[in-house]
């Protein structure tokens, strides 16, 4: 059996924002998805598990929406919401009912374009991540394992950290590294609004003008080599996990 085609459409505002539509009317909800071109092949050596930070950095209040304040936006909207961060981009989405598709664009446009990234906010989410970082992996059987895996299979550093990042290298970001990082990265012309479901594909152009087209672009991020040398010889190593 065929199944119908799906409608997309996409486009860019003139700050570079691509923009991806789907209308979708089989139920009264809407989703929005908002992936930025980083992950933690972008970081340099020294400087890894900033794009996972950001993943956190990214509620803790913008120019209108105060600390936290976005989860009870959206949870008092009848909606679900999270984020995710991998290698190659990060991203963060809603789903809520239908007529609440201006509030979900509204608060991904403010915390792109004004995040408050003050001292306070990485303290308190540094903390935050090295605490994930010993719940998840360090207390876990065999996470630490899985962790070492990359290290062994690659030799390009973009390819051979985790994505939660050293832990000495947050204690030694500053706040002018991680407002670089937001800096370069956060910008609409590294991004994609992904909006799905049961919305009028005008209206939601209008909105996304209205709430994101005067946020300013930034210069393209450096590209990233993720090459890997010839492999001449197998690596192994034996690891011991204190809580198997």
């Amino acid at each position: 059996m065929m199944l119908p085609p799906i409608p997309i459409e996409h486009y860019a505002l003139d700050n570079g924002l691509r923009v991806v539509l789907s209308e979708d009317h089989s139920v009264p909800v809407v989703s929005v998805a908002v992936y930025y071109d980083v992950g933690s092949r972008n970081e340099r050596e020294g400087r890894t598990g900033f794009a996972h930070l950001f993943e956190h950095m990214m509620f803790q209040g913008s120019e209108n929406v105060p600390k936290a304040a976005h989860f009870q936006y959206i949870f008092n909207s009848g909606g679900t919401m999270n984020g995710t961060t991998s290698s190659e981009r990060t991203n963060y989405f809603e789903t809520l009912p239908a007529n609440q598709l201006p509030l979900a664009l509204w608060l991904e446009s403010d915390r792109m374009r004004s995040l408050k990234v003050t001292q306070e906010n990485l303290d308190n989410q540094r903390n935050a991540v090295q605490e994930e970082k010993r719940l998840n992996y360090d207390n876990r059987p065999y996470s630490n394992a899985f962790l070492r895996l990359n290290e062994l299979i690659f030799k390009n550093p973009a390819n051979a950290h985790s994505t939660i990042g050293s832990m000495a290298d947050l204690d030694a970001a500053t706040i002018e590294d991680i407002q670089e990082f937001f800096r370069i990265y956060y910008a609409p012309n590294n991004a994609v609004v992904s909006i799905v479901g049961d919305f009028d594909a005008a209206e939601a152009r209008a909105l996304v003008e209205k709430y994101f087209a005067t946020i300013p672009p930034q210069p393209v991020p450096p590209p990233v080599d993720t090459s890997e040398p010839p492999e001449v010889a197998g690596r192994h190593e034996t690891y011991l996990d204190p809580f198997a």
